[in-house]
């Protein structure tokens, strides 16, 4: 897999029996929300349910949305103790994504808000149905793919986004559900 650079991807990061007993954990008890997003100037449902967690006082905006904190669940904390290690970084925060089905969808996007910080680490923990991940670079050229596994994990580090747009596309396969994680680290709310 020739992901560029910025990207590291670990297939394997959870073993596949703690990664079902959290996605099914998660599925079950996470307070989840098709929230309303502002996409070229109108307001439209997003196309899966999110949640957000993150230490007291940390919110996030991005979309027209500012996502204020919910308390963290406790195997999201040790998932963050975890990623903080491999990753060598610090988190604060997850953004929860729930795509139902093949139906459901990310559009193209950098995760860039000012509140990330210049280069920020963002490690994006996939669970559940396998799904692909569509690169492409701000400045041209041949998009790029990888395809999101079960208890995989993708860091994104570096000038990733700066310089790359990520997105994850509607499928017409028959796909079932998947539960995203990603863990950032919110330096400025203000």
């Amino acid at each position: 897999m020739n992901l560029p650079e910025g990207f590291e991807y670990l297939p394997g990061f959870l073993p596949p029996a703690r990664a079902e007993r959290l996605f099914s954990r998660l599925l079950a008890e996470v307070d989840w929300h098709q929230r309303q997003i502002l996409l070229f100037g109108r307001r439209r449902p997003q196309p899966r349910l999110t949640a957000w967690c993150s230490d007291p006082g940390v919110s996030y905006r991005y979309s027209g949305l500012e996502l204020q904190p919910e308390p963290w669940l406790r195997p999201l904390q040790a998932l963050r103790r975890q990623l903080s290690s491999t990753a060598g970084a610090r988190f604060n925060s997850v953004l929860l994504n729930l795509y139902r089905d093949g139906r459901d969808s990310m559009g193209w996007h950098a995760d860039d808000e000012r509140e990330l910080g210049e280069e920020p680490v963002i490690a994006s923990v996939s669970l559940g149905a396998v799904r692909r991940l569509r690169l492409r670079s701000r400045g041209g050229g041949p998009s790029r793919s990888v395809d999101l596994a079960s208890g995989s994990l993708l860091l994104m580090r570096g000038r990733s986004q700066a310089e790359w747009q990520h997105a994850v596309p509607r499928t017409a396969r028959t796909v079932g559900p998947r539960i995203n994680l990603t863990f950032r680290e919110i330096v400025s709310t203000g």
